[in-house]
C-alpha cells in the first residue's frame, strides 16, 4: 500500500514499484535510468518536446517536419520488397500520407480497418510513394473531434525496454500525486524564494514536465527557462549540502597531524632551476594548514595545464615522507601516470627517496618487486593508475593520497 503523499520525504522514500504498471522487471529497467523512487521520476527531466497541441492538415505538412496529423484509413497491407513492412494510407481531405511500420503484429495490422480514424505523430518524409511517416506514434480515435493535447509532449532519456509512453504515464502518475500533496521538500530558504520570485519546486517540476501549449519552446530547449533554472538551483544547493555533510563526516574522523617544516622539501626547492610562483606558495600554505589538522584533508587543487599543480603535490608529498609516511599518486591513464612517475624520479631520487611504479600492465616478477617495495615501506612514493588500490596492494604506512 502506498504511504500518504502528505508525509515528509514521501517522494524520496517511495519506490517506483508503488506506481501502477511497475513490477519487478520494469523496476529493474527503470533503475538503469537511475529511477528508483518517485523523486527520481520527478527529476528525470525531458531533453526535448513535441508539439501535439494542434492538428496539421496532411496537405500542409513539409518534408522533415514533426507534426500531429489525423485521417481516415484508405488501405493497409503488408508489402514485401527490400524489407517486409506494413503500409497504411490515410487521407484527411487535404492530402494523403503513408504510414510505414517495419516491426508490427497481426493485431496491429487489424487496427487499420478502412474508414478508421487515425491520429499519429511523427516525421514527414518525401519518398517515391509521396509523403510518408515511418513508425509514428498513433492512436485509433473514436471521434474525429476528440481534443488534442493541452500541453507540449515531453521526450525523456530512455533505455531498452522502456518507451516514451511508459515514461509519460509514470510522470503523469507522480505529477498527479505532487499536485495533490504539494509536499515536495524545498531546499531553498523562503526568504531567497521570495526575494528572487522563484517558482516553487512543485510549480517548476510541473512546468518542465508538462509545458503549456504557448510555452517558449526554444528557451526550454536551451535550458534557459526560469522553471529549469529553478531546478538547476535546487540541484546545486543539494550538491553543496551533500559536500558540506561529507566534509563534516571527514572532520569527525581522525588522521595523523603532519609537521609543515620539511628538510626534504627545502632540499628539493634548492635544486629547482626556478622559484615557485606566488599562487603555488599560497596553495602550498593552505595545504600545510590542512595537513597540520588531526582530521583528514579533502582538497581540490585546480589550475591550467603547466600551472605547476604537480610541484604543489610534490611538496605536500615530501611533508608526509619526511614524517615517515608513504604517499600514493594515482592518474587516470597510464601515459599520464608515467609522466608523473618520471617527474617524481627526477625530483625525489636526488633526495635519496625511492619511487615505485604500479599499473595494470605491470606483470610477473617486476610487479611482485614493486609490491614488495610498497609493503615493506622501502618505497616512499608510489605512482600509478587505478592499480594502486587493489586488494593485493598493501601499504606499510600510507598517509597521503593524491589523485590527478
Amino acid at each position: 500500500m502506498m504511504p500518504s503523499a502528505g508525509t515528509p520525504d514521501f517522494f524520496a522514500n517511495t519506490p517506483v514499484t508503488e506506481l501502477k504498471g511497475v513490477g519487478a522487471a520494469q523496476a529493474e529497467k527503470l533503475a538503469r535510468l537511475g529511477i528508483v523512487t518517485l523523486q527520481d521520476v520527478l527529476f528525470h527531466l525531458p531533453f526535448r518536446y513535441q508539439d501535439r497541441t494542434r492538428l496539421v492538415p496532411i496537405g500542409a505538412t513539409r518534408d522533415g517536419s514533426e507534426v500531429l496529423i489525423q485521417g481516415r484509413v484508405l488501405m493497409a497491407d503488408v508489402v514485401i520488397r527490400k524489407r517486409r513492412s506494413l503500409i497504411c494510407r490515410i487521407e484527411d481531405g487535404t492530402g494523403q500520407i503513408h504510414l510505414r511500420f517495419f516491426h508490427f503484429s497481426t493485431s496491429q495490422k487489424n487496427h487499420f480497418q478502412p474508414g478508421a480514424i487515425v491520429r499519429c505523430y511523427g516525421e514527414v518524409r518525401l519518398t517515391g510513394l509521396g509523403k510518408e511517416m515511418a513508425h509514428p506514434e498513433y492512436r485509433i480515435m473514436e471521434s474525429a473531434e476528440a481534443p488534442v493535447e493541452a500541453a507540449l509532449t515531453a521526450v525523456y532519456p530512455a533505455t531498452e525496454g522502456i518507451q516514451q509512453p511508459t515514461l509519460r504515464k509514470l510522470s503523469d502518475q507522480v505529477l498527479k500525486l505532487l499536485g495533490k500533496s504539494q509536499k515536495v521538500a524545498e531546499l531553498l530558504p523562503a526568504e531567497v524564494m521570495h526575494a528572487s520570485r522563484w517558482p516553487s519546486l512543485t510549480e517548476a517540476l510541473a512546468y518542465v514536465h508538462r509545458p503549456p501549449a504557448d510555452a517558449p519552446v526554444q528557451a526550454l530547449l536551451d535550458g534557459s527557462h526560469r522553471a529549469q533554472q529553478r531546478l538547476s538551483l535546487e540541484e546545486l544547493t543539494a550538491h553543496h549540502l551533500s559536500l558540506l555533510k561529507l566534509r563534516q563526516r571527514v572532520k569527525a574522523q581522525t588522521a595523523v597531524a603532519l609537521a609543515t617544516a620539511s628538510d626534504l622539501e627545502q632540499r628539493m626547492l634548492q635544486g629547482l632551476p626556478f622559484e615557485p610562483t606566488g599562487a603555488q606558495q599560497r596553495v602550498h600554505q593552505e595545504i600545510c594548514e590542512d595537513l597540520q589538522q588531526g582530521h583528514p584533508m579533502l582538497r581540490l587543487v585546480q589550475g591550467d595545464v603547466g600551472a605547476g599543480k604537480t610541484l604543489v603535490a610534490a611538496r605536500a608529498a615530501l611533508l608526509a615522507i619526511d614524517a615517515g609516511y608513504q604517499v600514493a599518486m594515482m592518474a587516470p591513464t597510464e601515459i599520464l601516470a608515467e609522466q608523473h612517475f618520471h617527474a617524481f624520479i627526477e625530483w625525489f631520487e636526488p633526495l635519496g627517496l625511492r619511487v615505485a611504479w604500479l599499473s595494470g600492465k605491470l606483470k610477473g616478477r617486476k610487479r611482485n618487486e614493486q609490491l614488495a617495495l610498497i609493503e615493506s615501506g622501502t618505497a616512499h612514493m608510489v605512482v600509478g593508475t587505478h592499480a594502486l588500490f587493489q586488494e593485493e596492494v598493501r601499504y606499510r604506512n600510507l598517509a597521503l593520497v593524491i589523485i590527478d
